[in-house]
């Protein structure tokens, strides 16, 4: 299987439980080998750690910056590389995509929620569609669901909600959907309701937290900024040791 588009595909499925697919998040090219040569199968960068190093907020970097970013670091390993590209900074479709291929990358991340609101889930399933149809199996989306990190009504079941725009998203051809800060306890009954994989968001604290969420449920293991900024205290501690010693 020499498609990496393929390969990235078969990665996340028959998966055993405890066995999670665990994708680091570099945020430039030389973190990318670094996750390579440890041997990591493929990476996942995060849009938050990518704007950080290039001096952005989360959320704040120009489209053509992620892009020429994610380039780079798709370009420095042999690895497949898929992008968190946020909402999609109001591309259409098929630029959307022929930014992402260009850019080198199998995958994308997209998330339901634009300046801090939740999207509704149909139009983001029709978008999410259009994406797939443009994309023609060139690219594994992975839909973000915003459920746990942005206001629903008071009363709303957040496992209902979550579950049921999971649904949406992989009816609209998403291959995994990814519902960021769902508590570990929620994940067996979110794995339940959907049929595609089930991303987690982990913390790097080593194999057995990401063995415990492949067992609750999660086929795939990101980290968003967290080994960016993890990086980022290790410098600010070399500094102080630099400083005082």
């Amino acid at each position: 299987m020499n498609d990496p588009v393929a390969v990235f595909r078969a990665l996340h499925h028959d998966r055993t439980p405890g066995d999670p697919l665990v994708l680091p998040g570099p945020w430039d090219a030389a973190s990318a080998r670094a996750f390579e040569e440890a041997g990591f199968p493929a990476l996942a960068t995060p849009s938050a750690g990518v704007a950080a190093s290039l001096g952005h907020a989360d959320g704040r970097t120009p489209a053509a910056e992620m892009f020429a970013a994610v380039a780079r670091i798709a370009g420095a390993v042999s690895v497949p590389v898929s992008a968190d590209v946020e909402a999609g900074y109001g591309l259409a479709p098929a630029e959307l995509v022929e930014r992402l291929l260009e850019a080198g990358v199998v995958g994308c991340n997209l998330e339901d929620s634009a300046g801090g609101v939740l999207l509704d889930p149909r139009e983001q399933a029709d978008r999410l569609a259009g994406v797939l149809d443009a994309a023609d199996g060139r690219l594994f989306v992975n839909a973000r669901v915003d459920t746990y990190v942005r206001a629903l009504p008071d009363g709303t079941d957040v496992i209902a909600e979550t579950v049921g725009r999971a649904r949406l998203y992989a009816a609209a051809g998403a291959e995994c959907v990814y519902p960021i800060g769902a508590p570990a306890d929620h994940l067996p009954r979110l794995a339940a309701g959907v049929t595609v994989p089930l991303n987690a968001h982990g913390t790097p604290d080593g194999p057995s937290g990401t063995r415990r969420l492949g067992e609750l449920g999660a086929a795939r293991i990101t980290f968003g900024p967290l080994l960016q900024r993890c990086a980022t205290d290790a410098v600010r501690d070399l500094a102080a040791r630099l400083r005082t010693g």
